[in-house]
């Protein structure tokens, strides 16, 4: 049953749509009383470069499709451009996701280049403008998953991305990622001797994002900021007050900016260290748990050490395919989210498949029935009223 409080607003909305003079902006970017708050009682959804498991990575349709199955939050990786432009894309080269061979005209671009200690050869995103960049179509990067989508959708940028978030019918967070700031400061220079962490926070004011962690500001633009580099997260503290994630990679992998290891990373004098600039941790999961023949062993007491730190900890990443759910879980995602929230006890899952993890959560710890059915209502009406988009 819809609760009283909202039926003067339905039958404002009514009349209003009945004289096609709408009080605030529609649709999108309208008044923030008016959209669904985020969610803060239970673990955030996630969506890994938005939801990925069934369509094309970092894509426009991704996220849409995220926030429309449910997602807290929409996470993206961010790099930059040979003209200094902010891209949404995953991998420094161009290679795995993109049609970008099917490109005569950019056959020469192939290079070489040191990344993270490795000389990896493909073509690069710092060798390309963003308008060459917009030319090239993104493609599924599994081929076990859904390749209908291949060739349909561009590459977007960190502006377009932003405005998919503000543009949602509800609150919707982002999750932007400083990508390999090592490589990209060396290979992309900005005017002003600027640094690519500059630019990324600039971007983020310009759209007004500040506040932190569960500040006013920021429940009404949510965003967290990640990266794998401790010294970009250190360094744009002074800044922006945002909330900042500090992402851990595999056990033999180490931080490509302070060549520090796994085991020094997560002791707990450097969680120590690092929660003065941060709010939580992201690890891979199979790190938080070690893995032997596919059935998870004794779990680690990372979680719990965070947790004492005051660190919150999201692991990466959920999928739903057999190959990535372990023997123990009998193949159903939903018991390894119902062991990761319920037993290990993390605040935020890092999703390819976001549908899922709503729906698991829907079922399991939903919001009061009467808020979200007030809520979809006034949605519906909006949309109605949506339609006149200009005054009598």
């Amino acid at each position: 049953m819809v609760s009283p409080s909202v039926v003067p607003y339905i039958f404002l909305l009514l009349f209003v749509g009945c004289s096609a003079r709408p009080l605030y902006p529609l649709p999108g970017r309208r008044n923030d009383r008016n959209k669904q708050p985020l969610q803060t009682f239970r673990a955030y959804n996630i969506a890994h470069r938005g939801s990925n498991g069934e369509i094309p990575e970092e894509t426009a349709a991704a996220y849409m499709r995220a926030i429309e199955e449910g997602t807290d939050f929409i996470e993206t990786d961010i790099l930059a451009s040979k003209d200094g432009a902010l891209i949404c894309f995953h991998d420094v080269t161009l290679d795995d996701t993109t049609d970008i061979t099917n490109h005569k005209e950019f056959a020469n671009r192939k290079r070489t280049y040191e990344v993270q200690g490795v000389n990896t050869t493909g073509f690069f995103l710092v060798d390309f403008t963003l308008d060459e960049l917009k030319l090239l179509r993104v493609k599924q990067r599994y081929p076990f998953r859904d390749q209908q989508y291949n060739g349909e959708f561009s590459i977007i940028t960190f502006d377009e991305f932003i405005s998919i978030a503000l543009d949602a019918h509800r609150v919707v967070g982002i999750y932007p990622e400083i990508k390999n700031p090592v490589f990209i400061n060396q290979q992309v220079k900005w005017p002003g001797g600027k640094r690519f962490e500059d630019k990324f926070v600039e971007t983020l004011k310009k759209y007004g994002y500040r506040g932190s962690y569960m500040s006013k500001q920021w429940l009404k633009q949510p965003a967290f900021i990640q990266s794998f580099a401790p010294t970009s997260l250190i360094y744009i503290s002074n800044q922006t007050d945002l909330p900042k994630i500090f992402l851990i990679d595999d056990v033999d992998m180490p931080t490509q900016d302070t060549n520090q290891s796994y085991w020094e990373i997560t002791s707990d004098s450097y969680l120590d260290f690092i929660k003065e600039y941060v709010v939580g941790i992201g690890p891979w999961k199979d790190n938080i748990i070690p893995v032997s023949s596919n059935y998870l062993q004794i779990p680690s007491d990372l979680v719990a050490r965070a947790h004492a730190h005051n660190l919150q900890v999201h692991p990466y990443t959920f999928r739903n395919e057999n190959k990535f759910l372990h023997f123990n879980f009998s193949e159903d995602p939903y018991n390894e989210y119902d062991y990761w929230i319920n037993k290990i006890g993390v605040d935020g899952l890092f999703t390819d498949f976001t549908g899922s993890l709503h729906h698991y959560q829907e079922w399991t710890n939903p919001f009061a029935s009467g808020e979200k059915e007030a809520t979809r209502l006034l949605h519906k009406i909006e949309l109605m009223l949506s339609k006149f988009k200009y005054f009598n």
